[in-house]
């Protein structure tokens, strides 16, 4: 067979003489796939303004000069269950044994702002997350932590405003300054209303409250990542590639 010396060559010949099992494929985007992709297809790529290098702009190719080679991404387990005191032990038992970071899992009521003692609340407490209702709830769950070393995340989004508040409260009341404090909170109040269900106020405020945390973040906390969007539910919720 003579070998094709240009892709448009390839695909009239060999590969024509191959018939394909269906009329098109298609990305789950429904984007249309082609049977090949070249060099030729990237004529004119700018590889320093579409691609460019570790750790600089646009980051494709990721945030850190060295990645992995260089810095562990941060490994920790989603935990919470019971009391404070309960998880707190869960915490420190994760840390000795080589977790980077906490992963903080809420109760149902603590996810709806109510309190334990709520009639709603009633066997909820504790179950499927922490029980996390006040400050010194906060306080007791991250005792014997150091807020300024550990880095903390939150899953939680209605009542992540109020979460978050407890969590720099009980930092500033160890003589912990915020510029210090690192971790992320979900905060992603648009994926509830589309997907998980879990909200209190209408979209509109609830965004405000949403993008009032990420105003005081970045102008309090810097190294504090005050939303995290999460793709996976709405994505499960029906969205497509280019939704989600």
């Amino acid at each position: 067979m003579k070998k094709s010396s240009s892709k448009n060559e390839w695909l009239e010949t060999a590969y024509r003489a191959q018939k394909e099992r269906k009329p098109r494929y298609e990305s789950i985007s429904f984007r249309p796939q082609p049977a090949l992709v070249t060099p030729e297809d990237i004529a004119g790529f700018s590889y320093n303004e579409k691609l460019g290098y570790p750790g600089e702009f646009p980051f494709t190719r990721g945030v850190q000069p060295s990645m992995y080679r260089g810095r562990w991404w941060t490994m920790r387990q989603f935990a919470g269950f019971g009391s404070p005191e309960d998880t707190n032990a869960r915490f420190k038992y994760l840390l000795e044994h080589g977790q980077m970071g906490l992963s903080t899992a809420f109760d149902m009521p603590s996810l709806m702002g109510y309190d334990p003692d709520h009639a709603l609340s009633k066997g909820e407490v504790g179950r499927e997350g922490v029980s996390v209702a006040t400050i010194d709830d906060m306080d007791r769950l991250f005792d014997g932590i150091a807020l300024d070393q550990v880095s903390t995340s939150m899953t939680i989004n209605c009542s992540a405003t109020i979460a978050l508040a407890m969590y720099f409260a009980i930092a500033k009341k160890r003589n912990i300054t915020l510029d210090k404090v690192g971790g992320t909170i979900q905060n992603d109040i648009l994926k509830e209303f589309i997907a998980q269900k879990e909200w209190i106020s209408p979209p509109e405020p609830s965004v405000k409250l949403n993008c009032d945390v990420i105003e005081f973040c970045a102008q309090e906390a810097p190294r504090f990542h005050p939303v995290s969007i999460s793709g996976y539910h709405i994505r499960e919720a029906g969205a497509t590639a280019v939704q989600e």
